[in-house]
């Protein structure tokens, strides 16, 4: 028997299976696909919600353990993994906001760095090439970044390395449940036995646990993304514009996003967006009109009411747990809600 099932491989569930395996639990992780290949490969991986001070308090404090651990965490991971999940504190720069009252007592309360940038020319100093039409900006220096798809193939030789099982392409079909105790989970056709169960779907998570009573109110909401063939130095700053925002790699490349699309579980792609997108990542840095538009994909994040995550135990199973919900923000929200939800397992 597994100390701890966790169905879902993203980075979430990653996440989870390492913290339960650094307190000495045995761990097993299924996936239905591929680790980390869902939401967590498809994001931008901006280290802030987008306008934090729109979140409530919970999500900031989950929020201040990523920018506090991240740095620590990038580099474990690379020497356990090889590869470098990219993490690059390039500040970010908030366009023409008008809540910048709201802003300064939210960076005040977290003692984030925060400047008002008034007129185009001080925007130029900190962003060159930032279009001329916009006059004010909010300045974040300390906003990191992480790059999504070496994260989570960091991430994944991070629990070949810690000796941490998973199986892909294993879908979860039902939990096993007796007396109000899960006993563990049945996944093509075979049954895996443990009394702890961590549900950390994404997206699916709601759909995991439809027939077990405490749903989640946990639906996917499509973002729709695309990225430029660049030239390391062509942007070194993120920019955030309402919710449109670029995030320039290490490599040159620029990446462009991202859409909220209401649409189930499509992950289809439109050229009519990619236009869009493309346009708006010109109206912020009009440079990219001369780049490639190098690829153009899909994911779908776990939406949650007010983007609040699900980080907790089940209401009416003893040993079930739920690390899902994240929304928008889950790398940032990562580590932290990892750490909170594997502190709830070992505790029972």
């Amino acid at each position: 028997m597994t100390d701890c099932i966790i169905v879902g491989g993203g980075l979430a569930g990653m996440l989870s299976a390492r913290e339960l395996s650094k307190a000495g639990l045995d761990v097993l992780l299924l996936d239905k696909g591929m680790l980390g290949q869902e939401s967590s490969w498809a994001g931008g991986g901006i280290l802030s919600p987008l306008h934090p001070w729109r979140y409530v308090e919970r999500v900031n404090e989950i929020a201040m353990d990523g920018h506090n651990l991240y740095p620590q965490l990038a580099e474990e991971l690379y020497q356990q993994s090889g590869i470098d999940p990219e993490y690059n504190r390039c500040g970010l720069l908030v366009l023409d906001s008008t809540e910048q009252q709201a802003a300064t007592e939210w960076a005040k309360k977290w003692s984030m760095k925060l400047e008002l940038v008034e007129g185009n020319l001080a925007l130029q100093d900190i962003l060159p090439g930032i279009a001329s039409g916009y006059s004010q900006g909010l300045w974040m220096p300390d906003v990191a970044q992480m790059r999504n798809p070496r994260l989570v193939k960091a991430l994944r030789g991070s629990l070949d390395a810690m000796g941490i099982q998973y199986l892909e392409n294993t879908p979860v079909e039902r939990l096993e449940v007796h007396n109000q105790q899960i006993s563990g989970v049945v996944a093509n056709g075979k049954t895996y036995h443990s009394e702890r169960v961590l549900i950390a779907g994404g997206a699916w998570s709601a759909s995991i646990l439809r027939d077990y009573g405490d749903v989640p109110s946990i639906e996917p909401v499509k973002g729709q993304m695309i990225i430029f063939k660049g030239q390391p130095g062509d942007l070194e700053r993120m920019v955030l514009c309402e919710n449109r925002y670029l995030i320039p790699r290490r490599d040159g490349r620029i990446l462009c996003g991202s859409t909220i699309e209401h649409t189930g579980f499509d992950k289809s792609t439109s050229e009519s967006v990619a236009d869009e997108l493309r346009n708006s990542g010109i109206s912020l840095f009009p440079a990219l009109a001369k780049m490639q538009v190098e690829h153009h994909w899909a994911g779908l994040r776990p939406g949650s009411p007010d983007g609040i995550p699900y980080i907790g135990r089940h209401n009416d199973i003893n040993g079930l747990y739920i690390n899902s919900g994240h929304y928008r923000n889950g790398v940032i929200l990562g580590i932290g809600s990892a750490r909170r939800a594997a502190s709830l397992i070992i505790s029972d």
